[in-house]
């Protein structure tokens, strides 16, 4: 098929197309059954984008970088990325309507951010969105083969440690080089909560996580909460927050998988009321890097710890 557009479309896309009227050869319309013939020359005719269904609102986003092809944007906490019943508005994708306008090229023939991936409500940090139908192929395509570099930081409860005998006699945790721990499993819903994920033995999808400490608090004998770093090899719905609560390190906060504890009464004060108050999962996306679709060069991009995290990491870091 020949087509001057300098475009990436999918194989469904295409198809799509096709059956619309949009592909011809001698300037008469292609059926999707046709075989190709050699030497004919086949023309794509592409309509123009139709206008997004959700509205475009304004409001306030922290761009990390911005270029024809992708933005990358550090989301706060609370904002949901694409409408969905209950969050029609106020969403990542409203706001990227009215910031991108007609930078937007159109997705799937329609004119919209092209989402590639998801951050849960209650996480933050960097999150890329394609602006053209090429860019979006592309990440797609690099996302699913997990050719993506993810790093989060989490403050959760306790400290995973290869020492612990718990870990150690887990099938699904494996140790490697400098403290990184692997989870690996298969997640799908929880089989009495359709709203929860969890590990299961049958029916889910491959999932795995590395994390390591990197700071704890408390008592070395028996940290009360640590400071990690976790990276996905994978990124299936909630898997950092599942994982960890897997391991019996649920993260400080998390309204879904967490745990009701405390810090131990040698804790400040403030620290403590800092713990039990964080109302929501003390997790943040710090850092991704792709290979940018437009350049071809591998791009890092890191969004800084929100207000919210780093009191409470602060207030932890108080303690003696």
């Amino acid at each position: 098929m020949l087509a001057e557009t300098g475009t990436a479309l999918s194989r469904s896309r295409v198809a799509a197309l096709i059956e619309q009227g949009a592909v011809s050869s001698d300037r008469a319309p292609v059926s999707v059954k046709a075989k190709a013939v050699a030497g004919s020359v086949y023309v794509l005719t592409l309509p123009a984008p139709e206008p997004a269904e959700p509205q475009p609102e304004d409001i306030p986003l922290s761009i990390l970088h911005e270029d024809a092809s992708l933005i990358v944007v550090d989301k706060p906490a609370g904002m949901v990325v694409h409408p969905a019943p209950g969050a029609e508005r106020g969403t990542l994708v409203n706001a990227l309507l009215a910031h991108c306008g007609d930078s937007l090229t159109g997705i799937g023939g329609t004119r919209r951010p092209g989402i590639v991936h998801r951050i849960d409500k209650l996480t933050s940090g960097a999150l890329v969105v394609a602006k053209t139908e090429h860019a979006h192929a592309a990440l797609s395509e690099a996302f699913a083969r997990h050719d993506i570099d993810r790093r989060y930081v989490a403050l959760c409860w306790g400290r995973p440690d290869r020492s612990d005998p718990r870990l150690a006699r887990r099938e699904d945790v494996s140790f490697e080089m400098d403290g990184w721990i692997r989870i690996e499993t298969d997640l799908g819903r929880h089989p009495s909560d359709r709203k929860r994920m969890a590990v299961v033995r049958s029916g889910g999808r491959h999932a795995v996580t590395r994390v390591r400490a990197l700071e704890s608090f408390g008592p070395p004998h028996a940290p009360a909460a640590s400071l990690v770093e976790c990276r996905l090899e994978t990124g299936r719905t909630h898997q950092i927050r599942v994982h960890m609560m897997h391991i019996g390190h649920a993260l400080i906060g998390d309204p879904v998988y967490g745990q009701a504890r405390s810090l131990p009464k040698s804790f400040h004060d403030s620290a403590r009321r800092a713990a039990e108050t964080f109302d929501r999962q003390a997790l943040h996306a710090e850092r991704l890097g792709f290979i940018h679709p437009s350049s071809e060069e591998f791009k890092t991009f890191h969004a800084v710890l929100p207000t919210d995290f780093n009191n409470l990491l602060s207030e932890l870091r108080r303690n003696p």
